[in-house]
């Protein structure tokens, strides 16, 4: 039992060296001028290790973004009875920012100095988006087709890359209000 646990940690310390390996070379180098073998040799793991947790080089770059988008619709799809979307993601932006973490800085600046990556996280992000504006169509009424929940849904998207990729003091009460104001104009249900 002892010895799963200490697999475990053994697998999360390699696996987090590979991802801080790449990302820094993906800031300094670029994400297409890097290679497997030279992300292996930062690790100091072999390429076929970096594989066999990372499947592509592309997967290696976007996991932490998959990992934040993870953990968005978890907070999202899981809330408490009761508890609002804007409630939810509210709890979720304020608990994302105060655990932020050095990764998570070099992932955003990989994001930004490589517009192939930046393409890949935006095409993502529509996939939020779209499951956003289900959700919020499912809590106010109406379809996800309707102008309401996607135009909710894309401003929500907007705050969070803002709060997230910016963080400043009160920028999630600001960014709140905003969206609780907005979302507040929108009719329940879809105009005939």
């Amino acid at each position: 039992m002892m010895s799963d646990g200490l697999r475990e940690r053994s697998k999360a310390r390699r696996r987090e060296a590979i991802l801080r390996a790449a990302y820094e070379l993906f800031a300094d180098r670029g994400f297409e001028a890097t290679t497997i073998a030279d992300i292996a040799a930062a690790a100091e793991v072999s390429p076929r290790t970096v594989t066999l947790y990372f499947p592509s080089k592309l997967e290696l770059a976007m996991s932490e973004f998959d990992s934040f988008t993870v953990r968005l619709s978890t907070a999202v799809h899981e809330r408490q009875p009761g508890l609002t979307i804007l409630d939810a993601l509210e709890r979720w932006l304020r608990e994302e920012n105060t655990q932020r973490s050095d990764l998570d800085e070099l992932a955003d600046r990989v994001l930004e100095l490589n517009p192939q990556l930046r393409a890949a996280a935006e095409a993502r992000m529509a996939e939020v988006i779209q499951y956003g504006a289900r959700i919020i169509a499912e809590e106010r009424g109406g379809s996800p087709d309707d102008f309401g929940p996607r135009m909710a849904s894309a401003a929500a998207a907007a705050v969070i890359s803002e709060v997230c990729y910016r963080p400043q003091e009160g920028s999630i009460d600001t960014a709140m209000a905003f969206l609780r104001a907005g979302v507040a104009t929108l009719p329940s249900e879809p105009a005939s």
